[in-house]
């Protein structure tokens, strides 16, 4: 047994081996001990190798999912290796035959399909990388859903669109693997090395043709050879991962660079698109808009919120969809309770075609096709464009969802294994071997009555033991009758003992076996079954992707409905100009957070950039901390991405022209695996910003410069605002505490200074959280110290300290001789707080009591106070 294991795990020496044995997959040697380790179970010893004792531990087989999901996640790959056949059946090539084993499936990061391991709303994909020559091309699966997509690019946009996507895996030529261990660490994704041969283009041609059946790829669209090689690389590690068994692929989509908005890395982290900065999605956009029903609208979703479309015709079909669901809520009501009941076509789908899917799958295919042809018939003739497309996937599914109504019951099992999924009255047989299993004793009686009733014998009787089986026996008075012509025909003499005689019939006999065979019997042709039901599915696999996708499409677009109508979002108006106006906009996933914990409303703002026909179109805003000048920043960056998505948006009023790239450069953080400083990378990353933003980008930008010296970080600011303003000639919102920048307003004419108000009230300083022309006069910064809670010694210090500073610059920058000046630092004890006598009217309202009191009795307390409040 281990000279097989050896043998199989040489096949395999970077993936740790689940050899099945029995009821458990066992791991040996070097395995075990890495195995052990990261599943924190016991590791145990058996036998030598070598003379050294040989490691061992297992996972049991009806557990093994979870303990897969635990190595996937800590970078392990596992080869599963299953018995490919029963102990009985080894036996019979010799007495010391081991059972034949085989590696059936190579799980790794990218190539997931159970669902107890995928994120249902989340897709999981497997990428590859491929440059040939001057080209280069990036193709992307989810093999849990068939989506095959591919796009020209390049080594510099290869970043951008991993953010995009966040692959679980990265195929790449082993040639320059190298180049790529960036990513690995940046995106936490799976970095694999494939064949240089995998990867050639001419080759790979051939594997597109052989697994698609076509002659030709012109019927896909027109292919890159870097395109054609990526897609290639991926067929060809799915045939190794999936051992020949490919997944149900769906025919590869081009996409093509610039139909989406350009979103870099660092602006999909800052913005909290699909996860927040701690990294789940709670907190997120995604997790703020999402009110979608099914897996599948969860991943179109996610999909959307990822790319938007910088296509007119696209985003305004999306918003007439979503119109549409609005001005008909009767109807969407009833699609969105449909849709409750709507299972994951697509990846029951993926299982059945991979063989690794069950009953319940069978059901997820009849159940989905059911309401999705219910939802069909409930629409109204006249739909917009995209729903009526969608809506057209609904139909002629009838015959395949009537044959799974006849075979299937309502409820089946998890394992074809388990059997009792096939419905009574579906195939004659199955119904014939169930009733010899469950009612063997009646079938049995019922022939009894039959034979006395031919022998016109009473005392006759069917008995079983173990050595005849079933048997017939009757006394040896009447047996004379029995062996005699014509009942000896029929009636065959098998024992003879004292008093009794024993007969059988060809009847019985094969009555016999089939009882005895009944359990196995049924079971096998239920398995047959499933098998035919399986390719029933599979052969209208692509209608069944269609339809899925439709529900997808509905269920987006009456989410957003939903959301538009419950949170008061408006219909934005997208085109082509230079516009960016926007009314009482708002967060929604501030918003959202401020309502959940303590019901305080949003402070809504306008923004409203100037119109300039062929410059730059910028806010320079100013205020203290904690007033709300990043959260103002995001808020309009999101609306944005939100109108291109197709969405309503948080806002009385939006008009946008089309926004071809959202760069975000807010917060502060450090890259120590890389060895940059927070100003580093904050230098980093505007640096991308300037050198690619073009005059359709938006921009949001804030502190830039905080990270190094005053004038240095005032230097850089003050440039960077040039910049933008001649050079990339876009829209944008600056937040600076530099206030000498707002001068900029008065020599750059698409510049307008923009402030957050607070109000300053006994030394504090109260945030009102609206934003207005103009520009702030201070930061107040010492004021925000006081409210984070230093110690009320380190605030009067700085208030001095500030103060020497402020009078310095009036006076022709002598700080340094103010500063020498002041006194030195020492710790005071913290003063008690001032007790205030209270005053007569402080002293009547803690007497009011307004829930007790008469709306005459309340009007004259408010008289009362008022007169309480004139001046003596």
């Amino acid at each position: 047994m281990m000279a097989q294991y050896l043998d199989l795990k040489a096949q395999y020496p970077n993936a740790l081996l689940f050899y099945r044995m029995g009821d458990f997959y066992e791991m040996f040697f070097d395995d075990a001990i890495a195995g052990a380790a990261a599943l924190d179970i016991a590791l145990t010893k058996r036998g030598k190798h070598e003379g050294n004792d040989i490691a061992m531990c297992g996972v049991p087989i009806h557990a093994s999912e979870g303990y897969l999901h635990t190595l996937i996640k800590k970078g392990f790959r596992v080869a599963v290796c299953e018995q490919m056949e029963s102990p009985t059946e080894a036996k019979k090539r010799g007495y010391k035959a081991i059972v034949r084993r085989d590696v059936v499936r190579l799980v790794t990061p990218g190539t997931l399909t159970e669902d107890s391991l995928l994120d249902a709303r989340k897709h999981n994909y497997l990428a590859a990388f491929s440059e040939v020559r001057d080209q280069a091309a990036l193709a992307w699966v989810d093999i849990s859903t068939g989506a095959l997509h591919v796009i020209e690019t390049n080594a510099t946009r290869l970043g951008p669109e991993m953010a995009r996507l966040m692959p679980s895996e990265l195929v790449v030529s082993e040639s320059n693997i190298e180049d790529y261990f960036e990513l690995e660490t940046d995106f936490g994704l799976s970095l694999t090395p494939l064949s240089r041969a995998s990867f050639d283009s001419s080759a790979a041609e051939q594997r597109i043709l052989a697994l698609f059946k076509v002659g030709s790829l012109d019927a896909f669209g027109a292919f890159t050879r870097a395109e054609i090689s990526a897609l290639g690389a991926i067929i060809d590690y799915l045939e190794i991962t999936q051992k020949g068994k490919l997944p149900l692929l769906r025919a590869p989509q081009k996409e093509t660079t610039g139909g989406t908005v350009q979103i870099d890395a660092a602006t999909r982290r800052n913005l909290e698109i699909t996860q927040s900065m701690s990294g789940g999605r709670e907190g997120s956009l995604l997790s703020a808009v999402d009110r979608t029903l099914t897996a599948g609208g969860g991943r179109l979703l996610t999909r959307r919120l990822s790319a938007p479309s910088t296509d007119l015709k696209t985003i305004h079909a999306r918003q007439d969809a979503v119109s549409f669901t609005l001005e008909n809520g009767a109807v969407a009501d009833s699609i969105r309770e449909a849709l409750r009941r709507t299972p994951d076509l697509d990846r029951a789908l993926s299982r059945l075609s991979l063989e690794r899917g069950g009953p319940r799958d069978l059901a997820a295919i009849r159940n989905g096709l059911n309401q999705a042809e219910q939802i069909g018939k409930s629409l109204p003739s006249t739909l917009p464009e995209l729903l009526q497309v969608a809506a057209d996937a609904f139909k002629n599914h009838t015959a395949l969802i009537d044959l799974l109504e006849q075979a299937l019951v309502a409820e089946p099992p998890l394992l074809a294994r388990d059997g009792g999924f096939i419905a009574p009255g579906y195939n004659e047989d199955l119904d014939e071997a169930r009733k010899l299993r469950d009612e063997g004793r009646s079938v049995i009686a019922a022939l009894q009555a039959e034979y006395i009733e031919t022998a016109g014998i009473s005392a006759l009787k069917i008995k079983h033991n173990n050595v005849l089986g079933y048997f017939i026996e009757t006394t040896a008075a009447h047996a004379d009758k029995m062996l005699a012509a014509p009942l000896s025909e029929k009636f065959i003499h098998r024992q003879t003992t004292a008093n009794q005689v024993r007969f059988t019939t060809l009847e019985l006999s094969e009555m016999e076996t089939k009882i005895l065979n009944a359990g196995g019997r049924a079971l096998e042709i239920e398995k047959r079954l499933y098998s035919c039901l399986t390719q029933s599915i599979l052969a209208e696999s692509g209608p069944i992707g269609n339809a899925a996708s439709a529900l997808s499409e509905f269920d987006l677009s009456l989410s957003f409905a939903d959301l538009a109508k419950g949170e008061n979002w408006c219909k934005p108006v997208v085109d082509n100009s230079r516009c960016f106006e926007v009314v009482a906009g708002r967060h929604p996933v501030v918003e959202r957070a401020l309502r959940k914990q303590s019901g305080a409303p949003f402070v809504a703002n306008d923004c409203q950039l100037t119109t300039q026909a062929d410059g730059a179109q910028i806010w320079l805003l100013t205020g203290p901390n904690m007033a709300g000048k990043s959260t103002f920043l995001r808020q309009n960056a999101l609306i944005a991405l939100l109108a291109q998505v197709g969405s309503f948006v948080p806002a009385d009023s939006v008009k946008i022209g089309l926004v071809s790239q959202i760069f975000s450069r807010v917060g502060a953080s450090d890259d120590l695996a890389r060895g940059r400083s927070t100003f580093m990378v904050e230098m980093v990353e505007t640096a991308a910003i300037l050198n690619q933003a073009d005059d359709r980008a938006l921009v949001i930008l804030d502190e830039i410069g905080r990270g190094t010296a005053t004038y240095d970080g005032l230097s850089i600011a003050w440039a960077t605002l040039e910049h933008l303003h001649d050079a990339n000639k876009c829209r944008a919102l600056f937040a600076t505490h530099y206030h000498e920048m707002t001068a900029l307003s008065d020599k750059l004419k698409g510049v307008e200074n923009a402030t957050v108000t607070v109000k300053e009230w006994e030394g504090d300083v109260i945030f009102l959280h609206e934003v207005k022309k103009g520009a702030a006069d201070r930061s107040y910064g010492v004021q925000v110290a006081k409210l984070a809670g230093l110690p009320e010694s380190v605030v009067n210090r700085a208030r001095v300290v500030l103060d020497a500073l402020e009078k310095g610059e009036r006076e022709g920058g002598k700080q340094r001789a103010f500063i020498d000046d002041l006194p030195l630092f020492s710790i005071q004890p913290t003063p008690p707080p001032v007790v205030q006598n209270s005053s007569e009217i402080e002293e009547a309202l803690a007497d009011i009591h307004p829930d007790e009191m008469t709306p005459r009795e309340a009007l004259q307390a408010l008289y009362s106070l008022k007169e309480k409040a004139r001046p003596s």
